[in-house]
């Protein structure tokens, strides 16, 4: 997923159609850690996809904002959000909320297979 966004990423900020991405190996085991939305998932199950995203989204925010503090830390941070207008200390950008939404939900249908 890492590298369909950076590449994605690579169009639209550079035109690049070959689609090459950027990535870090210390991205692995952060969206690994998308397993760990597995108990939540159970919790949440029967409840609207408005909620259910908004607690993904939340989850993942806060993901996101653990390593990434852990990671600037020691200097291997590997994302910089700070020239983004929604950005916290560089690490989160808030106009990011719609894509961990759908991020969200489809790791939901992934956990639950």
């Amino acid at each position: 997923m890492e590298c369909f966004w950076t590449g994605l990423h690579s169009v639209i900020s550079r035109n690049d159609k070959s689609l090459s991405c950027h990535t870090s190996v210390w991205m692995f085991p952060i969206y690994g850690m998308a397993a760990c939305l597995n108990p939540i998932c159970k919790k949440l199950k029967g409840k609207s996809a408005l909620i259910r995203g908004g607690v993904y989204t939340i989850c993942i925010f806060l993901a996101e904002l653990v390593t990434g503090k852990l990671l600037k830390k020691h200097g291997a941070c590997p994302w910089d959000y700070s020239k983004a207008k929604l950005n916290y200390k560089g690490i989160i950008r808030f106009d990011y909320a719609p894509a961990w939404f759908l991020v969200g939900l489809f790791y939901e249908k992934l956990l639950s297979r």
